[in-house]
């Protein structure tokens, strides 16, 4: 019995240990990439013009562009900026969604209803449609995208806090709460918000990915960030010219550490989910 006891508990740990181990990979990954925008400065802005169109090397592992610009320093200034964009609309999008969560399900039926259509018309929006008509209306830019891809975000997770509170709500302490005569707003500050913290978090990294890429995909298609600047979208719509010249290091590096990057916003989120979620957390 105790044999079987430490071998449970011995996977329980290794388990545990490598959802660490890879949050902290994760987190790793995202410094490296600060540090390396920091550290790289202006260099991605520097020409050369004897050294244009070179293909990947030790001296540049990312090769060079049409005028003698380092492609690994422009592609870590592009990740910094396209992470610290989409990283500003996916935290407003998530709380829009946990403001419209509760309200729904706090302030009674007439405003559930409301934000239950308000979600489905979002929803049964065209996302990429939705996303170009916001950031045009508001001037394009990054205070275009960051508007477009939070107000365009939000929708799927309401609906998990949604359905989170809702189970909330019938427990018994928040209903002996309500018999003792304790307001709405004290009820969710105090019982329900708490409790719906872990979702909120997880739907927040999970929504990482998703408002990255779309913010790249807006200024890929021209609505999104200036031309001038070293956004990840920038840098992959001025490749598209120079491929058939046969420079695919211009569009193969960037979108390959873009896709490297939404790839470990979705690890994190999900072993996030994993250590925070008690019917998983314990395995």
């Amino acid at each position: 019995m105790n044999s079987l006891t430490m071998l449970s508990g011995n996977r329980a740990f290794d388990r545990r240990t490598r959802t660490l181990l890879w949050v902290a990979f994760c987190l790793l990954f995202f410094a490296v990439i600060f540090v390396c925008a920091w550290l790289y400065g202006d260099k991605g802005e520097v020409t050369s013009l004897m050294q244009r169109k070179l293909a990947p090397s030790m001296e540049h592992p990312f090769g060079t562009d049409w005028l003698g610009r380092d492609m690994l320093a422009r592609t870590m200034k592009g990740l910094r900026v396209s992470l610290g964009v989409g990283l500003t609309a996916a935290a407003c999008s998530a709380v829009i969604a946990l403001a419209l969560g509760l309200a729904a399900t706090t302030l009674g039926k007439a405003v559930d209803r409301i934000v239950t259509w308000l979600v489905d018309v979002a929803m049964a929006t065209p996302h990429l449609v939705l996303l170009i008509l916001i950031s045009f209306a508001c001037g394009g830019g990054a205070k275009g995208v960051i508007i477009a891809v939070a107000a365009s975000h939000w929708p799927s997770l309401t609906r998990v806090i949604r359905a989170e509170i809702l189970q909330l709500r019938e427990a018994e302490y928040v209903q002996l709460s309500k018999r003792l005569g304790k307001s709405n707003a004290y009820i969710a500050r105090h019982h329900l918000l708490p409790h719906v913290i872990p979702q909120f978090m997880v739907g927040l990294l999970l929504l990482f990915p998703h408002a990255i890429l779309h913010a790249a995909a807006l200024t890929f298609l021209g609505f999104g960030m200036s031309p001038h600047s070293a956004a990840i979208g920038v840098l992959l719509a001025d490749s598209m010219r120079y491929l058939s010249m046969g420079l695919w290091w211009l569009a193969v590096a960037p979108g390959a550490m873009l896709v490297i990057t939404v790839k470990m916003f979705d690890i994190l989120g999900n072993n996030a989910r994993a250590l925070m979620d008690p019917r998983t957390c314990r395995d």
